[in-house]
C-alpha cells in the first residue's frame, strides 16, 4: 500500500486487490478492486476514515506506522467487512481511538466484529466533529446499500468520503480518474450488481448531497473523482425512471429450438429500430447482464422446459432480475417445450418484484415453424409499440 496525498492534511491509503475476481462469492470482478482508507490530520486530532478488508489489514497498519500518526477517531461509514473488518486491528494499535458511526452501524459493529460498544460513538445526521481546522460532517445515507451507511464530508476541503456510494470495483495505480470510459464502465457494473435494488433510496440520498460544494469524491472502492460531475451525472441517469429503446434477452437453449426463436426475435427487433442485448446464460457474465438491465425498457427471457419447468439457468436469470429490481417497464417470455409444462407460470412467479407490464409470451411446441415465427413478429411489433408510447 502506498500513501497518497490528496490535499494538505488529507491522505489516501488505497489497498489494491489486483487479482480478486469474485465479491461476496457472487459478484464478478473482472478488473479487481481496491479498499480505500483515508487519513485526515487536523491541528489537534487525526481521523481514519474507513479501514480495509481484513486480509489486507497489515498493509494499512504499516502505512499508519510509516506516517507516524496517532489515530484519535475511526470513522466507520459502513459496517460491511471490506470496510470495517480491520477496525479491531486498528483499535488494538490505537486503544484510545473512538469509533464514529450511525446508531445502526454501532449495533452491526458489535454484532459482526464483536467491538466493545463503549468504544463506539453513534452520531446524528449532519452532526460534525472538529479535528482542529478540519471539520467532518456526517451525512446519513441509508440503503446505499445497507441500512446503516453514511458519508463523511470534509467541509474545509470540500471532499465527500462516500464509501460504497458512487464507488467502482476497479484496481488502478491512478489516484484520480484518468480513463473516464474505463471508470464509467466499472462504476456502472458496480451500480448494477450492488446498488440497483436500492435505486429509490439512492435517489433520495442524491438529493441530500446535491447542495454540497464538492470538489473531490473519495469512494472506498476505485479511483477518486476530481471532476465529481462524471459520477454524479451518471448516477442521476441510472436512478431516474428513464429507460432506453433496448431489449435485454437472457436465454438458454438445449437443442436449438429456443435459440432459433431468440435469433429470429433479435432480427425482428433490430428491423424495428430497437437495440438488442442477448445473453446466452450458459456462458454469460452476470455482471454484464446486470449492466444491461440498468437502462433497458424490456426484458425477454428465453428458455426451454426442463422436467416441465424453465431451465435452471433461466430461473437464475429471472431470480437475479427480480432481486436487482431494474426500472425495466415490460417483460415477456419465449421458449419451446416437448410435451407440456408450467414454464410461463414459473417465470412469472419469479419476477414479481419487477414493476413491469407482461407482454403476451410466445411458447411453442418443438422447433419453431412458420406460424411460430409469425407470433415472434407480433411480439416484436408489440414491443415496438410499447417503446414508442414511452
Amino acid at each position: 500500500m502506498e500513501i497518497k496525498k490528496i490535499t494538505a492534511g488529507v491522505y489516501a491509503a488505497p489497498t489494491k486487490h489486483w487479482d480478486r475476481r469474485l465479491f461476496d462469492e457472487l459478484v464478478p470482478l473482472p478488473d479487481g478492486t481496491s479498499y480505500n482508507a483515508y487519513i485526515v490530520k487536523g491541528d489537534s486530532k487525526t481521523a481514519l476514515i474507513d479501514t480495509v478488508e481484513p486480509s489486507k489489514q497489515q498493509e494499512l497498519l504499516d502505512v499508519l506506522q510509516d506516517m507516524n500518526v496517532n489515530i484519535d477517531y475511526i470513522i466507520a461509514n459502513h459496517a460491511e467487512q471490506d470496510h470495517s473488518g480491520s477496525i479491531p486491528a486498528v483499535l488494538k494499535r490505537y486503544p484510545n481511538a473512538k469509533v464514529i458511526c450511525t446508531q445502526k452501524c454501532k449495533v452491526m459493529l458489535t454484532e459482526h466484529l464483536l467491538i466493545n460498544e463503549d468504544l463506539i460513538t453513534a452520531v446524528d445526521d449532519h452532526s460534525t466533529l472538529s479535528l482542529g481546522g478540519k471539520t467532518l460532517e456526517f451525512i446519513h445515507t441509508p440503503w446505499v446499500h445497507w441500512p446503516e451507511t453514511m458519508s463523511t464530508y470534509l467541509q474545509e476541503d470540500h471532499i465527500l468520503f462516500s464509501c460504497d456510494f458512487l464507488g467502482s470495483h476497479l484496481a488502478t495505480s491512478e489516484l484520480f480518474v484518468k480513463n473516464k470510459a474505463e471508470t464509467y464502465n466499472a462504476a456502472k457494473r458496480y451500480y448494477a450488481e450492488i446498488m440497483m435494488p436500492f435505486r429509490i433510496p439512492i435517489r433520495k440520498n442524491m438529493e441530500k448531497i446535491k447542495d454540497l460544494h464538492i470538489d473531490i469524491i473519495a469512494p472506498s472502492h476505485g479511483p477518486l473523482y476530481d471532476k465529481p460531475e462524471i459520477i454524479l451525472d451518471a448516477y442521476q441517469d441510472w436512478v431516474s425512471d428513464d429507460v432506453k429503446n433496448e431489449v435485454v434477452i437472457p436465454f438458454v437453449s438445449m437443442h436449438g429450438s429456443t435459440e432459433a426463436m431468440v435469433n429470429y426475435l433479435i432480427d425482428a427487433l433490430i428491423k424495428r429500430g430497437i437495440k438488442v442485448k442477448p445473453f446466452n446464460l450458459a456462458v454469460t457474465d452476470i455482471g454484464e447482464l446486470a449492466m444491461a438491465l440498468v437502462d433497458a425498457a424490456t426484458i425477454v427471457i428465453g428458455t426451454p422446459t426442463v422436467l416441465a419447468g424453465p431451465h435452471p439457468n433461466a430461473v437464475y436469470a429471472a431470480y437475479l432480475a427480480n432481486a436487482l429490481r431494474p426500472k425495466t417497464r415490460f417483460a415477456s417470455i419465449i421458449g419451446s417445450y416437448g410435451w407440456g409444462g408450467r414454464m410461463t407460470e414459473d417465470i412469472k412467479g419469479l419476477i414479481k418484484n419487477l414493476k413491469v407490464e407482461l407482454i403476451e409470451p410466445v411458447v411453442i411446441k418443438g422447433y419453431p415453424k412458420e406460424d411460430d415465427f409469425g407470433m415472434l413478429d407480433r411480439l416484436a411489433d408489440e414491443i415496438f409499440k410499447k417503446h414508442k408510447e414511452i
